[in-house]
Formats: C-alpha cells, sequence, structure tokens
C-alpha cells in the first residue's frame, strides 16, 4: 500500500483505513496503470481517483455525465480545501472561462467533466496545454450499447488511449453484467486494464417486492408511516403523472413528498433536489430522471410503484438507499399494467431488432426476479455472476417463505380460455369468461356457451389477475399490442396444455389483511393501538437520544410491532419478544412495560368502545366465554367483536379459534366457491353441512378473505 496515499485518505479525507480493493486501485493508477473497477453504490469509487489525482503530478480529468453528481463533489472536495471544479452547460461564458483559465494555470487538483465537452476539439486543444494526472471514467456502463444506460458520446472516449496514451486511465461503475462488463474494456481500449470486481452485495438493505394492488398507495403509506417516518426516501413511477399524483397524495396524508420529472421547470427541480439534500425527512417521488448522482448517504427507503425495466435499473436505483450502511428498504409493488406498459413501450420503439430483444431479454429477467421464491439477494448477485452460497436473511422471501402451488391445470384453463375466445381478448374479458359472469358482452360473442365458461370459479378475480400476469412473464402468453392488449398463445404454452410439464407458481398470497402480520398499521385514530404504537415509538426514542443511538439499535419496528400485539405485563412476559436479548431486557424492559400497563389503565378507564373493551379483556386472559359472561352479552357478539379485531390486524385467527390448517383452507375454498357478494354466511354453513358454527366461519373469513 502506498504510504502517501494512506496520508492522504487519513489527513485529507478523514478515513482510517481503505476498503475493498480501494488502496491496489490507488496504487495502480499512482503506478501509472489503467484500471477497471466495479465497486457498488456507496463504496467508495470517487475516493480510488480523487486520492492518486491529489498524489500525481498535474490535474485530474473526470468524465461524468451527472450534473448534479459534479456539483456535489465539487463541493465536498472544496471543503475539504482541495482546488477542485467544473465545466458543463450550466455555467455561464465568463465562469467557464475562468475555470479553463486556472486549468491552463495548473491551478486545480480536480476538473469534472461531461463526455460531450471532452469529444470537442477546442477542450481537447485545451488538454494539451497542461499536464494531467489521469482520466476518470465515471459511470462507465453508459459506454455498452448492451447495458441499461447508454451514452453515444462514451463510445469515442477512446481517443483518450490514442490522444494521451501514456496517462493513466481508471473506468467505473456500480452496474455491469459480464457482457457489459467486457464492452467497457473493448470501446475504451482498456484491455490490458486490471479489473477490480468488489462484491455487488448491499447486506445492509432489505428487498422486499409484492404483487400489484388496487390499494398500491395505501400500501406504500402504511409502510412509511409504520416503518420511515420522517426519514429521506424515494419513490419511482413509470409516469409523471403517476409522480404528481403519488406526491400530492402523500403531501395530503401529511408527508413531504415532492415531485421530480424532467416535465417540471429547472428552477422547481433544483429547489426540490436541494430540499431533498439539505432537510430530514423529505420524499422525492419521481421517474427514473432522479437519483443518478445524488450523493444522500441517509435514504432509508426506495419505493417502486412500478416495475423497472431491468435488473441493472433496479439494482441502480435501489443502492440509492443507504449508502451510509445503516439498515434501508428497497420495496416495491408491481402489476400486470406494468408489464404490458413496457412491452408496449418496447414494441413502440423504433431501435433496430437486435436493441429490442436486448431489452425484452432484461425485462424477462427483471419479471423472473419478482417470481422467484427463493432468496432475493442471491439471485440479484447471480445476475451479476456473483454467488451467495447461503440465503441472506434479509429479504421478503427469506423472512417469510414463500408458497408455491402447482397451477398446471389453473394455467390449462387459462390458457383455453385464450384459445376458445380466438386470441382476440385481454385479461379482464378472459376472466369474466372464466369465471362465469353473465354480461351483455359475453352473450354478443355467445361465450357464455364455450365449455371454458364458468370452469374458474374456484379462484377469484384478484387471483386470476396473478395467475395471466405469471404467464405472461413466463412467456406462456404473449400481449399483442396492435389488438388493444389482447392475449396469445406462445409456442411455450404446448407443454402445459399437454400436460407434459408441471407449472409451479408463486402462491398468490391474499395478503392484504394477513400480512400486517409484523408490519402494522397504527396509524388510524380510531384504532385502540393507534396510541400504544405512538407510545412505544416515543419509548423508544427517548431511550435512543439517552443512550445516545439511532432508534433501531434500542428495537426494530418489528420487535414494537410484537409489543402492541402480546402487551407483555412482566419481563418474563417481555423476553419472549423477538429482538429482546439479556442486554436488552435488563436495559429496556421496565420502561416498555410502564408505557403498556398505562395504556392499558387508560383504555380500561376512558374508552367506551365495546370492541375496545372486548380485546381487552381478552389482552387480559379471558376467554370468549368469560368476556360474555363478564360483559353480559351474547357469545356471538363476542365472536363478532373478535373478526372485527382480526380484519383489524389486532387479533390473529389462532389466537381466538383453534383450527388445523387443513380446517383452515376447507373453509377458505368453500368461502371462494359460494361467493356470491352478499358476503352470507348461510350458503357456506349449508355447503359445510354444518360442519363449523357462525363464530368460527365469521372469524376464518376476517382472516383469510
Amino acid at each position: 500500500m502506498d504510504d502517501a496515499a494512506l496520508h492522504c485518505l487519513q489527513q485529507t479525507f478523514g478515513y482510517g483505513e481503505f476498503r475493498f480493493h480501494q488502496g491496489e486501485i490507488i496504487s495502480q493508477l499512482i503506478n501509472g496503470k489503467d484500471v477497471v473497477v466495479l465497486m457498488p453504490t456507496g463504496g467508495g469509487k470517487s475516493l480510488c481517483y480523487q486520492i492518486p489525482a491529489l498524489i500525481r503530478p498535474g490535474t485530474g480529468i473526470i468524465i461524468s455525465p451527472l450534473i448534479a453528481l459534479m456539483h456535489d463533489q465539487v463541493i465536498a472536495l472544496q471543503q475539504l480545501g482541495i482546488k477542485a471544479a467544473y465545466l458543463n452547460s450550466t455555467l455561464d461564458a465568463a465562469t467557464s472561462r475562468q475555470t479553463e483559465t486556472a486549468f491552463i494555470n495548473g491551478q486545480l487538483d480536480m476538473l469534472y467533466v461531461a463526455p460531450e465537452r471532452l469529444n470537442t476539439s477546442a477542450f481537447l486543444q485545451l488538454l494539451q496545454q497542461t499536464p494531467i494526472s489521469l482520466f476518470a471514467i465515471d459511470e462507465a456502463h453508459c459506454v455498452s450499447q448492451w447495458g441499461h444506460d447508454f451514452r453515444p458520446d462514451y463510445i469515442h472516449l477512446s481517443l483518450l488511449h490514442e490522444e494521451f496514451p501514456h496517462i493513466p486511465r481508471i473506468a467505473l461503475t456500480a452496474t455491469a453484467d459480464e457482457t457489459t462488463r467486457n464492452e467497457i474494456c473493448q470501446r475504451l481500449n482498456l484491455q490490458s486494464a486490471k479489473l477490480y470486481l468488489s462484491s455487488f452485495d448491499r447486506p445492509n438493505i432489505c428487498y422486499r417486492i409484492s404483487e400489484g394492488q388496487s390499494n398500491a398507495r395505501s400500501a406504500l403509506l402504511r409502510f412509511i408511516k409504520n416503518e420511515h417516518e420522517n426519514e429521506a426516501g424515494i419513490i419511482y413511477c413509470l409516469s409523471r403523472k403517476k409522480v404528481e399524483t403519488t406526491a400530492q397524495w402523500l403531501s395530503e396524508k401529511g408527508l413531504t413528498a415532492l415531485p421530480y420529472h424532467a416535465g417540471l421547470a429547472a428552477n422547481t427541480r433544483k429547489q426540490h433536489q436541494q430540499r431533498f439534500l439539505n432537510e430530514d425527512g423529505v420524499i422525492i417521488v419521481a421517474t427514473i430522471a432522479f437519483g443518478m448522482g445524488i450523493d444522500k448517504p441517509d435514504v432509508r427507503f426506495v419505493a417502486h410503484l412500478n416495475l423497472p425495466k431491468s435488473m441493472e435499473a433496479y439494482y441502480q436505483e435501489t443502492g440509492r438507499a443507504g449508502r451510509d450502511g445503516l439498515p434501508a428498504d428497497a420495496w416495491m409493488v408491481y402489476g400486470l399494467q406494468d408489464v404490458i406498459t413496457l412491452k408496449q413501450i418496447m414494441a413502440e420503439s423504433t431501435a433496430e431488432d437486435k436493441f429490442k430483444r436486448i431489452e425484452q431479454y432484461k425485462l424477462d429477467a427483471m419479471l423472473g426476479f419478482t417470481e422467484i421464491t427463493g432468496c432475493r439477494r442471491q439471485a440479484l448477485l447471480a445476475y451479476f455472476d456473483e454467488t451467495l452460497s447461503q440465503p441472506c436473511g434479509n429479504c421478503d422471501n427469506c423472512l417469510s417463505p414463500v408458497a408455491t402451488w402447482d397451477a398446471t391445470t389453473a394455467a390449462q384453463k387459462a390458457l383455453s380460455c385464450v384459445h376458445r375466445t380466438g386470441q382476440r381478448f385481454g385479461v379482464g374479458y378472459l376472466i369474466d369468461v372464466l369465471r362465469g359472469t353473465e354480461n351483455e358482452r359475453i352473450q354478443k360473442f355467445g361465450h357464455h356457451q364455450l365449455t371454458v365458461f364458468g370452469i374458474g370459479k374456484d379462484f377469484d378475480t384478484r387471483q386470476w389477475r396473478s395467475i395471466f400476469r405469471q404467464l405472461i412473464s413466463r412467456n406462456l402468453l404473449s400481449v399483442d399490442f396492435q389488438n388493444f392488449g389482447s392475449l396469445k398463445l406462445t409456442e411455450n404454452c404446448r407443454k402445459i396444455l399437454r400436460g407434459e410439464e408441471t407449472l409451479l407458481l408463486r402462491k398468490e398470497s391474499r395478503q392484504a389483511k394477513s400480512a400486517r402480520k409484523g408490519r402494522k398499521t397504527y396509524t388510524n385514530e380510531t384504532t385502540a393501538n393507534a396510541m400504544l404504537w405512538e407510545a412505544l415509538r416515543d419509548c423508544r426514542k427517548k431511550l435512543a437520544e439517552d443512550n445516545a443511538v439511532p432508534p433501531f439499535v434500542v428495537f426494530h419496528d418489528a420487535t414494537l410491532v410484537e409489543m402492541l400485539e402480546r402487551q407483555p405485563l412482566n419481563r418474563e412476559q417481555f423476553s419472549r419478544i423477538s429482538g429482546v436479548g439479556e442486554s436488552k431486557l435488563e436495559k429496556y424492559a421496565d420502561a416498555f412495560l410502564a408505557v403498556i400497563k398505562q395504556h392499558i389503565q387508560q383504555c380500561s378507564t376512558d374508552s367506551h368502545d365495546t370492541i375496545t373493551e372486548t380485546l381487552l379483556l381478552h389482552r387480559n386472559g379471558l376467554d370468549a366465554a368469560g368476556i360474555a359472561r363478564q360483559r353480559g352479552l351474547k357469545l356471538s357478539t363476542i365472536y363478532t367483536h373478535f373478526a372485527h379485531c382480526i380484519e383489524q390486524g389486532e387479533l390473529e385467527l389462532h389466537e381466538v379459534i383453534k383450527l388445523d390448517q387443513q380446517d383452515i383452507n376447507l373453509i377458505h375454498e368453500t368461502l371462494l366457491s359460494v361467493e356470491d357478494g352478499t358476503k352470507k354466511l348461510k350458503p357456506v354453513y349449508d355447503a359445510l353441512d354444518g360442519m363449523f358454527n357462525y363464530d368460527v366461519l365469521r372469524c376464518v373469513r376476517a382472516a383469510v378473505v
């Protein structure tokens, strides 16, 4: 390791030691050798060229397509006493001339420029007039036509080797698969450069993906309120309109949410970006126009309300979370419409066929990633040719293992319906046929007489949408964009139709309710638990301040949720809460127990809500019969209260009803099969020949439907 480099790191930048391959990379550059660097966002790529630029004689030239990053890095370097500047389109003529003069006079340690400027003869002549220490090509994946962010001006950067053959070059990126890496080396004449490939893993990010829902915005709001209230985040949407409506809706819900897209005035974008960088708790709702080059370390979450077009885009966008190494979330909701929209964009593209095939491949890989049932981190790293030997334990599939089911028969029904109706209709119509919906359009086409009419009543509309989405994502069905989104059979579906191949699909979780387990909403002021939820958070905040640690170091939200659900009354009960070890039991138990006891006493004294009173008596150990006797109410009334609490996520089914999973599944299937929109339980009771009483049926319905 170079002693001068280490001294620079410690004295100028204030860091004690190098990370990853930083030391080796810096030594290579100091010694005049070329390097190619792949390092994750937040891994310290900038230091790899900044330190050599300070040590080697001359000015370091940093090529970057990101105006925002140029500005931020130059300001940060200037704060460290480093002589840095940039040349880009935001500067007026006088400032540009002043910067060029400083460069010619050898007064700059580093100069940031855009690739477009480097390709001009005037700037090349300028470079010939002063010593250059190195060339750093940032975001080098932009050179690849196979990549997700191709920039034509990057192709011409090979002239650096031709014009300045003795000046070392470093190409850096955080996002590149093997094909893209090879093209970087080829197009930039870096075949002989040493490649440094750091792990792509960002272990502090928890990856969580769920299927599209009609209430996606509400799910997003719950996620932010429960886990990231008053914390910075980025929300990505596919369209400008969705950006604006989402930002407005979140603002109306009390969050500081600002829109950002290319259609806004430049001053508005700048103002919103500055607020995001300088204020706490600001959320940016944006298209992909936002994010590249934004150096904000404490972004606690990145959310997607639409499907990204590629794994590279997903990795790059989610990588903007948790750059400080602290826990962060990558949260996404996607749906069938996202797939259709992205495929339509590709179909209407004027790009050459080979690039369309590349885009299609990348979208298919992205879809496959959303549908996997194993560890998401293993799959994400595998895409970038990296192996993770064990499941990560920090993604949704690891934390809540995904159930799969044999969907062969269901797929055959769906594919047959597409075939029987002439491959002329979209998802909504096909579902109506499968579910046996009598409407004018189906009557008009005579499809109520088909053998497939009504054969899919065992699944509801949402489940069928999930099945169709997965069939499209697996290329068993294709979308005809020229014919209003009608579905077509592909060659791949033949084995499924013939029964020669079994199809296992990710189980469509009916978990708009049940997924609340561990991540519930407690912000509803009419819910008894809302006050306790806030009281627990306030207690955690105070303890964190007293101990000079972040709140999550005291307890994660999941631990607070379990406290709220169990409401322990003594240390022995508190010790059973997940996340409470001996040390934290000693440090924090008394404080949290006091909050819980005070809440129970206050609710017992002040509450006039009959359901809340039932819930509190249950929490104190009474069963349904005991509560009914104490309150002088019918037993059926108490179970009605229980059902309401189950729907609100305040009780779990197993806490009030003792049934094995086989019985629950039987009741669930019966509820689905006799569903008629009236929500009456008598047809269910009759279909089950009275095997289960109405109280049981009511509670199971609350839990699973």
